[in-house]
Order: structure tokens, then sequence, then C-alpha cells
């Protein structure tokens, strides 16, 4: 009896030591190919800054269709690897069914799709989308990118494949004690307020948002260029005036001492206003005094535009029935529909985007690296300026011969270290802040100062990734929030967007084909098995013992 005792003692202490082994030695192993499931070393520095509760609410939970459970289960798993690594995040799923006008409201928009199950097409509404709750702050993620895609497997692996930035992301935003600051420079003709909205309102959400104006130059050049120096990056949205000596020196001082810029520039003069109100309008050459500065930077923006038959519509009256106007959506080839580079995190799943009279962009030989974002069709052609445009020329014939130009650049990268414009040059001020180079720095140069600007309807800005007539969209305010996170990221949140997985998905068609032999396979083989053992079984038994 004592023996006994002493054996179970033995054993109870046994299972406390290997409990107490098992909870100081616990771990989590990823066993899959390509390692979906491993958290990179910047979300992991993301997660261990969340010092009190984070929860997160997933809105994928229901029924739904089968390939989106696929969804739901990679979010899960995903979401459950950040609580193992951060004990304050808090995961819960939810159905949609009784908050839907409360999630749209919040701007969590349901996303409609086709099924297809049993050789049979039918529509389901999900909402594929998280809230992230963090004290007073909370954010809304989407779990299905914009990009265009083929197909809905296509589209449930870049899905998959976001996963990890997007949350991040999100994490990171809500997180953070301070935010970056971000200068909308004007003083130069630039874009007004209202056309900016869409994107910009986009921007305040993450980033400390401030206009600035370089009029303030012309009084006390020193105290504005100490103050833009105290700003991380500088919008300079479709200037229309031409930058003053003074201020294109504090603009390359800025850049000197280590702050990001994102130009969007127009150097022909072109509005599609114009050529609606009377049918033509003259594209002339406008000089904003940038050309010198860019090419420091190694870059040459020209004077040409550029059509493209690969292009956005644009809607033209083509006739009346009784009284009513007939509207047309018809390509127009100055308003190219240009793609991003599929290589580079910016511009990886983002729609096509719009640009309008758009200027090539040409790169020059220096020590900055140098990388293309948006590039046109093979199918261009380039128009010199000055030159008329008329509008009626929408319905010329096509001449493909004419529009062998080739690949355009529209929009460019540039990282390294900058040498000011003024390096060996008299300076138009004095100031102490004055340097001949920036170390590790970076800007995104766009030729089409349009690219960010929203359309107005009824008075309100209308989304910029849309258009108000033709209902077309695009990538626009995606490549270009795109463009800020990455000139302003500091954790290397961007690099998240280029994870490429392989899913594995099923081959609909066929499995419906072959139904009739997966379902013998999976259902009914396996009973006729297990009748055949113990038919078998009790037939060698009975023999046995019949003796």
């Amino acid at each position: 009896m004592n023996k006994n005792i002493k054996n179970i003692a033995i054993l109870i202490i046994g299972l406390i030591v290997l409990n107490s082994i098992n909870q100081s030695f616990y771990s989590r192993l990823d066993l899959t190919a390509d390692k979906r499931y491993t958290l990179s070393e910047t979300t992991k520095n993301i997660v261990s800054k969340v010092d009190k509760f984070l929860f997160v609410s997933v809105y994928l939970e229901g029924d739904f269709p089968s390939e989106f459970k696929r969804l739901q289960a990679e979010t899960r798993q995903y979401l459950e690897e950040l609580a193992a690594e951060n004990s304050n995040i808090k995961i819960n799923f939810e159905a949609p069914d009784n908050q839907r006008e409360d999630l749209i409201k919040r701007g969590m928009l349901p996303s409609q799709l086709t099924v297809e199950e049993e050789g049979k097409l039918s529509e389901a509404i999900i909402f594929p989308w998280a809230e992230i709750s963090y004290g007073k702050k909370s954010t809304i993620v989407s779990l299905l990118p914009n990009a265009i895609v083929v197909s809905q497997d296509e589209q449930l692996q870049k899905a998959i494949e976001n996963l990890e930035y997007s949350f991040s992301n999100a994490i990171n935003s809500i997180t953070q004690k301070t935010q970056k600051r971000v200068a909308v420079l004007t003083g130069n003709g630039e874009l007004q307020d209202i056309y900016q909205y869409s994107f910009l309102s986009e921007v305040a959400k993450k980033y400390r948002l401030a206009k600035f104006t370089l009029d303030s130059v012309a009084v006390n050049p020193q105290q504005t260029l100490q103050d833009l120096t105290s700003l991380d990056l500088a919008i300079i949205a479709k200037p229309s005036q031409k930058f003053s000596a003074k201020e294109k020196f504090t603009l390359d001082q800025f850049i000197a001492n280590g702050g990001k810029t994102l130009w969007m520039l127009d150097n022909v003069q072109a509005d599609q206003d114009s050529l609606f109100n009377s049918g033509k309008m003259l594209a002339y050459p406008r000089d904003l005094n940038l050309t010198d500065l860019l090419f420091s930077y190694g870059i040459r923006i020209n004077t040409t535009l550029i059509k493209d038959l690969y292009a956005a519509q644009i809607p033209l009256a083509t006739g009346k029935v009784g009284n009513q106007t007939q509207f047309q959506n018809l390509d127009w080839f100055f308003h190219p529909l240009v793609g991003g580079n599929p290589n580079h995190a910016i511009t990886k799943n983002v729609s096509p985007v719009r640009l309008q009279f758009a200027n090539q962009i040409d790169t020059l030989k220096n020590n900055i690296k140098k990388t293309p974002l948006l590039m046109s069709s093979l199918l261009t052609q380039k128009v010199g300026t000055p030159s008329f445009i008329e509008l009626q020329s929408i319905a010329d014939e096509v001449v493909e011969e004419k529009y062998k130009s080739g690949n355009q650049l529209f929009a460019v990268l540039l990282e390294g270290d900058f040498n000011s414009a003024y390096k060996n040059r008299v300076k138009p001020f004095e100031t102490p802040l004055f340097k001949e180079n920036s170390t590790n720095n970076k800007m995104v140069v766009i030729s089409d100062g349009d690219i960010g600007k929203n359309q107005i309807l009824k008075g309100q800005p209308f989304d910029l990734n849309r258009d108000k007539w033709t209902n077309q969209q695009f990538g626009n305010k995606d490549f270009l929030l795109n463009s800020v996170d990455y000139l302003l990221d500091d954790e290397g949140l961007i690099q998240l967007r280029n994870k490429t997985l392989q899913i594995r998905t099923l081959d609909k068609q066929k499995a419906f084909k072959e139904r009739t032999f997966w379902q013998f396979l999976n259902i009914v083989l396996p009973i006729l098995i297990l009748f055949t053992f113990g038919f078998v079984f009790n037939y060698l038994r009975k023999r046995k013992y019949s003796k």
C-alpha cells in the first residue's frame, strides 16, 4: 500500500515538473513549405509594442462560400500567431447579420461574390473586414485586396498574401504614440484642398497633416527652411506657378536635410475641363523652374504628351433620342491607364492607375537608385508641344503604326545619397542648415499632377479611385497612399506587401464532373471496406471456434 502511494506521488510530481517545463519551453512550429505562419521580424517588433489590450473583431463568420471559409481559416490562424506572440491581443469572430447597417456606416462595405457550386452560379454577400480597437482608438482592416484579378481563386490568394501586411500596418498605426508629420505645400498654384480631399483624408488617418506655404520664403527664408526641415514628408501636388530661386533652394535643402518628397508635376499646360468647354485647347510647355533641381537627382520630365491605346474612357454626347442626350463612354488616348511594377511593394496588387495628359520621364546616370513604378503599354505615341488638341479627334480611326513609341515611364522611385543642386553654386540665401548632400534619402516623382485630383459631385469630393461618369475603378489612391507609406516607413512594413504564397485551390469544374467518383471514394468505399473486414473477421472467428 505504501509502495502504491509512493508511486502515485512520484507520478504526480513528475507530471507537475513536465507541465512546468512545457510552459517554460512553449513554442509553435510552422511546417508549411512557404512559412506562411511565421511572423516576420517587422511584425514581431510591432506586436511587442502592444502594452495593453488590443481587440480584433473579424466579421468573417456565418454562412458564405466555401473558398472564403479558407480565408476565414487563414485569418484565424494568422491572428492566433499574433495572440501567441503577445497575450494582450484578443481575437473575436462575429457574424455581421444583425449589424450590417452599422458596419456600413463605419466604412465596412460588403462584397458581392459570384459563387459556383455544383455547376451552378449564385450570388453571395460577405463582409470581409476586421476592426481593431486599442484604448480609445479604432481602425478597420480590409481582408480583400482592391486589385483587378481574373478569378476568385486569384483574389483569395492575394487576400491571404496580404494578411500580414494589412494587420501589421493597422496595429502599427493604431499603437504609435508619435505620428510622422506630412506637409502639403502651397504657394505655387497647387491643387485646391477639395480636389485633394479623397487622397489627403486617408493620409490624415495615419499621419499628422498640415498645409505649409512657401510664400514666407520671400520674407524670412531662413525661418521657413527651419520650419520645413522639422517635417518628415512634403507633398507637391500639381504646382502651376514658377518656383523662385529661394523657394527652390528651400526644397533642395529640405531634401538635403533628410526630408522625403512626393512630386506630382505637370510640365505641360493641358486641362480636361478647358477641353470639354470649348472642344479644343492649346497644350504648351509649363516652366516650373525645377528642371535643374530634378536633373541633379537624376531625372528629367519632358514636355511631350503621351497617347496610349490602353486608356481610360470619357463620356461624350453622341446624339439625341427625343429630348434626351445620349452619352457614350469612349477611350481617350490622352488619359493613359498605366500598370504598376509588379515586383515593388508600392505597386504590387494595385489596380491600373489613370493619368491625364501625362509626360514621359527620362532617367540619367548617377549614383541614385531608380525604380520604375508606373509604365505605359507598348502602344504609345509622343505628341510634341505646343500643339492643339481637339476633342473630336476621339472619333478618328486608330492607325496602330503611329503607336510604336514603346513603354514610357510616368513614375519613378529615387533612393540613395542625393547631392544638393547648390553644391558648387551661389546660394540664394545663407543658412546654417546648408548641407551638400543627404544620406539614404528617397523620393517619388510622378509626371502627372492630376494623379491625385479627385472629381467633384454635387459640391462634394468624389472617390479618387473611381470616375463619376463612367464608374470605372482605378488604383490612384492606393498607389499614392502606398508611396507615402513607403517614403515614411522606418519599420520595413511596406516590404510585407511583397510576400508571396502558393495557395492550392480546388478545380471546381473537375470536382463537379468527377463528383460521383469522389463521393464513392470518400463515403461508400470506407463503408464497404469496413463491412468486408467485419464479414471476413466474423467468418474466420466462427470457423476457428466452431471446431
